[in-house]
């Protein structure tokens, strides 16, 4: 019985490469624009012809925040503190690419242009990616399901956003709150609806077409963030960060078994089954 319970821990454990949890970002999660240029370089937001629900914040001592017909319903908080930048960076080293984040399923072409519709789960870019069509995100009905897009690999890391009439859609309970975009690079949206909260490793860039772009998320940099003709709404204003898969639903995949060690015939297995159930 405890080598069966074994197994179905490992094949449950090997599922969640597909089912992560969304990222904690730990204090950096009460931004909805964060400008988070390493020392010694100062954070800058630059707001132009905007609106902005939710609070902004820059760093290092010569941080700034610039508003040009920018109302800002939220904190301006320039410079942020030491524990932002640790949270941000933290959360961002992370959610980097890592060896069985995805399948040849989860694999994202470089670009989307045309309708294109996601369940729940942990999407790759190996190379840079751009959108020029409808992204769909299916939530089948829970308004926990996360989608993680990691855009980029190597070492370093590179790879870019880019999105132009980019739209990202949510249906059947997804949440924008559970939707995440790692970026090695730089994010340039141009008239675009975009939706979750970006970590990205260089400048963040989203400058609206001729009614505007509007962004329900997070833009959270590695360096300058900025916004033009862009309403930009925190999604998760008012409720608990993340959501999606908890890790409590695996406490009985917890090592109690002293013998658990000794059973070198199953410290694979794990790893051999890909979980076909995620594939798309």
């Amino acid at each position: 019985m405890k080598r069966l319970l074994l197994v179905i821990c490992m094949l449950s454990m090997g599922s969640m490469a597909w089912a992560q949890s969304a990222p904690p970002l730990a204090s950096a999660s009460a931004f909805a624009v964060l400008s988070a240029a390493p020392p010694p370089t100062p954070g800058a937001v630059t707001c132009t012809n905007s609106a902005i629900t939710g609070a902004v914040g820059s760093s290092g001592p010569a941080a700034s925040v610039v508003r040009t017909v920018c109302p800002i319903a939220g904190a301006i908080i320039a410079p942020v503190s030491a524990q932002v930048l640790t949270d941000f960076n933290t959360a961002y080293d992370g959610l980097a690419p890592k060896p069985l984040d995805c399948d040849g399923a989860h694999t994202l072409l470089s670009t989307i242009t045309g309708p294109v519709t996601l369940s729940p789960g942990v999407y790759c870019t190996p190379a840079a990616l751009t959108g020029t069509g409808v992204l769909t995100l299916d939530g089948g009905g829970n308004s926990s399901a996360v989608w993680i897009f990691k855009i980029g690999s190597g070492t370093p890391a590179t790879g870019a956003l880019t999105g132009t009439d980019f739209s990202v859609v949510l249906i059947n309970g997804g949440q924008p709150c559970n939707v995440f975009w790692w970026v090695a690079q730089a994010v340039t949206m141009t008239n675009a609806n975009f939706v979750g909260t970006i970590l990205a490793g260089a400048a963040i860039t989203s400058t609206g077409g001729p009614t505007g772009g509007t962004f329900a998320g997070r833009a959270m940099a590695k360096a300058a963030v900025t916004l033009t003709g862009t309403t930009l709404t925190d999604s998760c204003l008012g409720q608990n960060q993340g959501g999606g898969g908890n890790d409590d639903d695996h406490e009985g995949c917890k090592n109690d078994d002293g013998d658990h060690d000794k059973d070198k015939d199953h410290s694979d297995k794990g790893k051999d089954h890909r979980d076909d159930d995620h594939k798309d």
